[in-house]
């Protein structure tokens, strides 16, 4: 139930307003939203009516308050008390650059200091919050990320908005003719930044149990014995604790300055490295193994480049260690990325029979061929 406050609520009307919001809600079970769009100002006998009414309807929450009136809110310490929250700024996209796009959001340059993530579902406003909070816990543990700073309203979308100046994404810099070597490199200097933050149980979510229920979900559509030794090895994966990104690829690596920065951190989570380094796989060659044209579609550079930057991957990651360990962190990298990739696309892309019917030939072929997936 939502009641629209307009105008000014003090002492000359607030016991007329405290009845019409009483005689709109006598009836209603459900939450009871208060929208103050059009709230000019509230005295504290206006506060008293939200109090009395927050203590008969505990559920009771006040959205869209100018800066004025949730600054009375807050001063009053309303704002502990109960769900109060401002009106969002509001942004338009249009004609602006995209720059980045994944599975929940689009990246666009609103201007040269400004990025902005549009998520793609109208009821994000928890999961923009959510990202907020896990960027911050990751800039605080050392991790280089660029914080949002403010939530906007896009059309009938929200979004996170990040001032990065003058920032290219790593794909940008490739495209521009940069080194992909050296990028590759500079990649893999902040990924081993986040594997080597160790967080405690529970901190984030875990990446095993999120592939565990991958593997249960795909397991009636391979043969039984492939599927059961699936689920066996992933189930069988070390817990350990280091920080996951989760979505790590060239577009959300950003270089601003001298310095690299990481965006998109709704994804993050703990775990095994070999979690991230089958998503990797899964964004410089398996999402195109089917059709070689995707690449270019996701990430903007062609497939020879793509594999090349993941070679490169590969070499600083594994820096100083033996060819075979490094073909072998490979293959479990792909069984765990064809898995996660034939969910996602029986899931979504159900007649894709190409993507569908290699995953599937894919991990009938290298499962038996593992007796572990972690290095």
């Amino acid at each position: 139930m939502t009641v629209k406050l307009t105008g000014r609520i003090d002492s000359s009307n607030s016991a007329r307003i405290e009845s019409e919001i009483n005689e709109q809600i006598k009836d209603c079970a459900e939450e009871v939203v208060l929208d103050a769009a059009g709230l000019e100002y509230i005295s504290s006998a206006g506060l008293r009516v939200i109090l009395r009414l927050k203590k008969t309807n505990p559920s009771t929450k006040v959205i869209n308050c100018n800066s004025e009136v949730y600054e009375i809110f807050d001063m009053t310490g309303f704002t502990e008390m109960m769900d109060i929250s401002k009106a969002y700024r509001k942004l338009s996209v249009e004609g602006c650059e995209v720059i980045g796009e994944g599975a929940n959001g689009i990246v666009y340059r609103t201007d040269p200091d400004t990025i902005v993530k549009v998520y793609k579902s109208p009821d994000s406003l928890d999961e923009i919050h959510n990202e907020r909070e896990l960027a911050r816990k990751a800039f605080i543990m050392g991790v280089p990320t660029a914080i949002p700073y403010d939530v906007v309203q896009v059309g009938d979308l929200y979004g996170s908005v990040f001032e990065l100046l003058n920032a290219e994404s790593f794909a940008k810099l490739i495209i521009d003719g940069g080194d992909v070597d050296e990028l590759a490199k500079q990649s893999v200097d902040i990924l081993k930044i986040m594997h080597k933050t160790m967080l405690k149980d529970g901190e984030l979510p875990s990446k095993k149990q999120e592939a565990i229920g991958w593997a249960q979900f795909v397991k009636p559509y391979l043969p039984d014995e492939i599927g059961e030794k699936l689920l066996k090895l992933i189930e069988d994966i070390p817990e350990t604790n280091s920080m996951l990104h989760g979505d790590y690829h060239i577009k959300n690596i950003m270089r601003q300055g001298d310095e690299n920065l990481l965006i998109d951190m709704d994804t993050l989570s703990l775990g095994h490295p070999v979690f991230e380094l089958s998503q990797i796989y899964l964004a410089y060659l398996g999402f195109s193994e089917t059709n070689h044209d995707d690449v270019k579609k996701f990430l903007g550079i062609d497939r020879d480049t793509s594999i090349e930057f993941f070679n490169a991957t590969l070499k600083y990651y594994f820096e100083g260690k033996d060819e075979a360990l490094i073909e072998d962190a490979v293959k479990m990298a792909r069984i765990i990325g064809y898995v996660r990739l034939l969910r996602r696309t029986i899931r979504r892309e159900p007649d894709n029979s190409a993507i569908i019917d290699n995953c599937k030939k894919q991990l009938c072929e290298l499962v038996p061929t593992c007796d572990k997936l972690y290095f």
